[in-house]
This record gives C-alpha cells, structure tokens and sequence, in this order.
C-alpha cells in the first residue's frame, strides 16, 4: 500500500488538511497541492472578509441578475439547498444580522474567546425559528445565463455552506484515489477505492478528553457549536456567530455543539447546524446517520453511525 501524503495550512479562518493516498508518494503529494490550490483560490474568491471577493463584489452589486463563476454559482445552489433542507434553520442570507452582532472581520483578527458552561447555562434558551422574510427563497442560479439572481441588498454569507461545499468539491477530484481525508475547519470527506477506515474524534467542548470516536471509510462528518469563539460581555450583550433567523441575534438553543456524519459535506454541515439550532427536543431528528449532541445541561447523547458508517468506539 502507497504511502499517504499530507498537507496542512491556513484556510478559512482556521486549520485545513489534506490526507491522500495516490498510486505512490509523489502522485499522493501532488494531488495534495491541487486540493490546497483549489481551496486557496476559493478562499479568495468566495470570502466576505475580502472586498475584492466575488463573494463580496456579488453582495455590493446594485443589479438583481448578476454573471458569476461556477463556483460561485454553486455556492448560491448550496445556499438554496440548505435553506430548503433545513426549513429556513440555516440562513445564509443573514450576513446584515451577523454584523450587527458584531462580526464584521474575520474571527482571526478579532479577541474571540471560548465560553464556558456557567456562561451559557446563564443564558435563556430556546428553540431557533426560521425568519419570517426567508430570503434565502429569492435566492437562485441560471445555470445557461451563468448569473446568479437575488433582490438588491440580499447579501450572502457563505460560512459553514461553503466549508462544506469545498470539502466535497476537492473530494470530487480526489475521489478516483486510493483513499483521502480533506477536513475543512471541522467540516469532513472522505473516500477513495481503498475504503481505508478512519477515526473520527468528537472533541468534548468543555473538557479535553474526547466525546466518542467513529469509524468512517466513505462519507462525511461535520460538527458545529458556539463554545470555541465568542465575544462581548456578559447577559445579551454576550454573542457568537450562529444565529436564530428568526431574531437576527446569536442563538442559545440549549445545545451548544452537535455533529452529524453524511454522504456529503455540505449535508453534514446543514444536519448539524440545524440539529444545533432545533434544541434538545428536536435536535436528534437532524441526525438520521448519526452523530453526537452536546447539551448545556446533562450529558452528551451519541446517535449511532447509520451504515455504511460505523462506530469505532464509545
């Protein structure tokens, strides 16, 4: 068996890697810089943070129909799908509302802080609703026209749709491989021909032991919370970057992370934000392939891995 070639760096606000396992080393390794390559210009292309962005050229644009690139296309699609998968749960056309609550350079540059327990346990929790104006619905491609069309002022913020989306784009041209492992900041996919089993941590947020471990050869795994980064004060004044559509204002549901395992990334990414973002009562019904959730109060809950997913150990 090949050796496996791995590349991490700095990506998205945070940490991504490549793990591939091509016909040698070598292959491996290029393979591995093609994924960094495409992942990079992403980055600069799709990012809220930089105002030369497509992304960013897009949300400025006075016109309601608007040529973009494929992949900004595709990120639109992603938009729309998660919009609809999730009921309205994961909106992202809520970027105004996120700068409102004070996110308006990236979490890199800024004093963020991890929360703690007594903090969140302090604050009033309840189930995230959809917002009533469900932009993300005007929202829509031209797949022949090669636009992307939306109302003037609908702005767009790509966040955990596009990490997910961008890990299963460079597992789509890794997928021929022996094996591969791309992990966006947090978000999964996996593959390859080998069906190489890997173990997949679930980090404990509040302590430095792991959650449980799963065993997965193909698919994806995608874990969102709101403990690692927060900032502000105390009581309301205290946010995060998850927020409730329907307020506009950082969610406390009751569940502070849950991770969901998928086919795909992006499916993983909006399984979990929407189990997130449902509460205790509804979260486990986001996650039909399995994951954990985390509440503030009480124990963590595993989902057993659905196949062809398995459990490594609990």
């Amino acid at each position: 068996m090949s050796l496996e070639a791995h590349l991490e760096f700095a990506c998205f606000g945070g940490r991504v890697s490549l793990h591939v396992r091509g016909a040698d080393e070598k292959e491996g390794l290029g393979l591995a810089e093609r994924g960094r390559e495409l992942l990079l210009d992403a980055h600069e292309r799709l990012s809220r943070f930089e105002p030369s962005s497509e992304l960013s050229r897009l949300n400025r644009d006075p016109r309601t129909e608007v040529p973009a690139s494929p992949l900004l296309r595709r990120l639109v699609a992603a938009v729309l799908a998660a919009g609809s998968r999730s009921g309205g749960l994961v909106d992202a056309t809520l970027l105004d509302a996120i700068e409102r609550a004070g996110y308006r350079s990236s979490l890199e540059s800024t004093e963020a802080r991890p929360l703690t327990r007594a903090e969140l346990g302090a604050q009033d929790q309840a189930p995230a609703r959809p917002s009533v104006t469900a932009e993300w619905c005007s929202v829509r491609v031209d797949a022949a026209a090669g636009t992307v069309i939306r109302p003037p002022g609908v702005r767009i913020d790509g966040g955990g749709i596009a990490k997910g989306l961008l890990a299963d784009l460079v597992g789509e041209e890794l997928a021929a491989t022996e094996a591969f492992a791309v992990e966006c900041c947090g978000d999964i996919r996996l593959g390859g021909s080998s069906a190489l089993r890997r173990r997949i941590r679930v980090d404990d947020p509040f302590g430095t032991e792991p959650l449980h471990e799963f065993e997965v050869s193909a698919g994806a795994v995608a874990t969102s919370g709101i403990t690692r980064r927060a900032w502000g004060g105390s009581g309301v004044s205290l946010a995060h970057q998850i927020l409730d559509p329907a307020s506009g204002r950082p969610a406390f549901t009751g569940i502070v992370q849950a991770t969901a395992l998928a086919p795909t990334a992006l499916e993983a990414e909006i399984l979990a934000k929407s189990a997130l973002l449902s509460g205790p009562e509804g979260a486990r019904d986001w996650l039909p392939f399995g994951g954990v959730l985390v509440p503030v109060e009480g124990e963590p809950e595993v989902i057993a891995a659905a196949e062809p997913v398995a459990e490594a150990m609990a």
